[in-house]
Parts: C-alpha cells; structure tokens; sequence
C-alpha cells in the first residue's frame, strides 16, 4: 500500500505570485475530497452522488462533469490517493547498496504516508474499503505498484543472500520484511489505544523506523547463516 502523498487544499492561496486556481478546479478538488472522505467511512455502494455534492457543496451534475459518474468519481480518488513516487524502488534496490542501506530506504518509501496525519488515514480507510468491497482497483493497485516493488526487493534480498535467483524462501522473508510496517498502517487504531505515543508524529514513526531496520536486518542475517549451513 506505498502511495505518494499529496494533499488537497480548499482554501484560499497565498499572495505568492502563483495564478489562483479557477472556480472549476476548486470544485474539482471539494467533490474529490468529500468523495474520499465518504468512500472511506460508508464504502462505494452506500455512497450517494447527491450526498457528496453536499458534503462539497456543489450541484449532482457537477459529478457528471468532472467524473462521468459515481464509479469514475471513486477511481479519481483512488487514484489520487495511489500516486506512487516514481523513485520508490530507487530508494532501496541500488546494485551498489549494503544491505543497512536496502533496508533503511526500503522502510523510509514504504512508511512515508504515515507521515501526513490525517490524510494518511484517510488513505487507508479507502485502501480498507475497497478491499473489503472490490470494483477492480485494489488488483490494478497491485499489479502496477505492490508487485513490482515486491519484485525489486526480493532481487535486493537475492543478492544480499548471495542467492542466484528467487525461491520461495527469499519471497518468505520478503513478505515478513514488509508485513513490518503494514502492521503499523492496518494496526494503527490498536497501536493508538495501547501506546499511541509510539505513532505520535513524524519523530515517532522514524524512530519506529529504525527498529524495523534492526529487527529486517536481524532476519535476513538469520537466513543468510542458515543457507551458508546448508
């Protein structure tokens, strides 16, 4: 569930110089973001167009306009939410990587939404979502992001095992390695009601940060040694 933050702001720009976005692109990004709001916490199918045209406080037809309809509104917000970083497997699949460094920018990419507060949730209470009811998105989201970088890693894990090529046992490890830090995302409302210091604010997350790095390195040393011993 790696996906590019990127913010709605409905209010006013600054006097910076920067040309004023238009009516019609403000009504845009208010449909977008009251459509993800109300996709997140009742699903695609108890969602009404003319409820999210209140919650926007713009007209049904506007919907039509933008959106084409109800399913084309829900794949613009998934697809806002899903915008991957065009650099996220450069972050840890470098030939010329150690393994610390692997690690490090693996966790770095794949824990940056839990960085944007709110908007993170939201993002993950959409993932949620269509999970638990799918339209088709939740296997594009996998087969164009989730699968390649899943990919990209299990090579990293490759060569820093010294295997030739891939084996059930790498893909093992590579999913123990990232069910880590999905932990932290689909786990959050029970981490908050524990200890939620522990996810409270960028500082805290980072420092979580560096424990997966320990705890994947521990792993993957782990299994370096047992392939070594036959």
């Amino acid at each position: 569930m790696n996906a590019k933050h990127t913010s709605i702001d409905t209010s006013q720009p600054a006097d910076d110089g920067r040309k004023p976005r238009s009516d019609g692109e403000q009504s845009r990004e208010r449909l977008l973001l009251a459509a993800m709001r109300l996709f997140a916490a009742q699903g695609f199918s108890k969602t009404s167009t003319r409820e999210i045209a209140q919650a926007a406080n713009a007209n049904v037809a506007a919907i039509s306009y933008y959106f084409g309809d109800k399913a084309g509104l829900y794949q613009a917000c998934f697809s806002f939410m899903c915008q991957p970083e065009p650099d996220n497997i450069a972050q840890f699949a470098q030939p010329h990587f150690t393994l610390l460094q692997t690690l490090e920018g693996y966790y770095r990419q794949m824990l940056a939404p839990l960085t944007a507060g709110g908007d993170a949730q939201l993002m993950l209470r959409l993932f949620y979502r269509e999970m638990l009811e799918p339209t088709g998105l939740w296997q594009q989201e996998i087969d164009n992001n989730i699968k390649p970088e899943h990919l990209a890693l299990v090579e990293a894990l490759c060569r820093h095992l010294g295997v030739a090529q891939p084996t059930d046992d790498v893909h093992r490890l590579a999913y123990a390695l990232v069910g880590m830090a999905v932990q932290m995302m689909v786990g959050r409302d029970i981490i908050a009601s524990i200890t939620p210091h522990l996810l409270d604010g960028p500082e805290a997350i980072e420092t979580w940060a560096k424990y997966l790095v320990g705890f994947a390195e521990a792993l993957v040393l782990a299994e370096k040694s047992k392939l070594q011993q036959g």
